[in-house]
């Protein structure tokens, strides 16, 4: 487990500094996968529910589209790209969010690779929504769109190589030899991840 104790104490801070003049703080964590967005979300996640605040992590991976669907447009292999995302669908529920109403949302499960429709629940007394994705802060349409939606935003930056030892770590942790884990990191992930690094909108924070 990566220490982020540091990371969460800083944008603890921010979180409750924003809530001084709002009813439902939106704090967007993004970076490249395998950045360690997840773990961030979720130690952020804890500190919120222990010091008493109603909180929510919303993962974008909830809006991939089906295998079916993206072997339909020819993108399987593509899986994780931009373009393999309902983006529009996911710009609509961060405006919801926005908005202080009740969001139902999907989920992804990543050993059933697959997205499983109305997992999460965002009660309208929700405080603090932290969303968690590659392409949050993302210089592409229709995701830049999302940059003006966050209250707090924060970007992990991850030395490239430490990025592909992961993305290989995380496919053995699948059942890949190790050989395929390297084909699958370096042939879809790694390319993911530079585009990610290269598009990448200003944040509030460089974690």
């Amino acid at each position: 487990m990566l220490n982020v104790t540091s990371e969460v104490n800083l944008l603890a801070e921010a979180v409750h500094a924003a809530r001084e003049d709002r009813q439902r703080v939106l704090v967007a964590i993004a970076g490249a996968p395998a950045s360690g967005k997840s773990t961030l979300a979720a130690e952020l996640l804890r500190r919120m529910r222990n010091q008493k605040v109603r909180a929510e992590v919303v993962p974008m991976d909830g809006f991939h589209l089906d295998n079916a669907v993206l072997e339909a447009r020819g993108l399987k292999l593509r899986k994780g790209a931009p373009e393999t995302f309902d983006s529009l669908g996911f710009l609509n529920a961060v405006r919801r969010l926005k908005e202080g109403e009740e969001v139902v949302l999907p989920l992804f499960d990543r050993p059933r690779d697959l997205a499983i429709a109305g997992a999460v629940v965002v009660e309208p007394d929700c405080q603090v929504v932290i969303v968690e994705g590659n392409y949050l802060l993302f210089d592409e349409r229709p995701w830049l769109n999302l940059a003006g939606l966050w209250d707090i935003s924060a970007r992990i930056d991850v030395p490239t190589a430490d990025l592909r030892s992961r993305l290989i770590q995380r496919w053995l942790s699948h059942g890949f030899s190790r050989t395929a884990a390297t084909q699958r990191a370096e042939r879809n992930d790694m390319p993911n991840a530079l585009r990610v690094i290269e598009k990448s909108l200003p944040a509030d924070f460089i974690l």
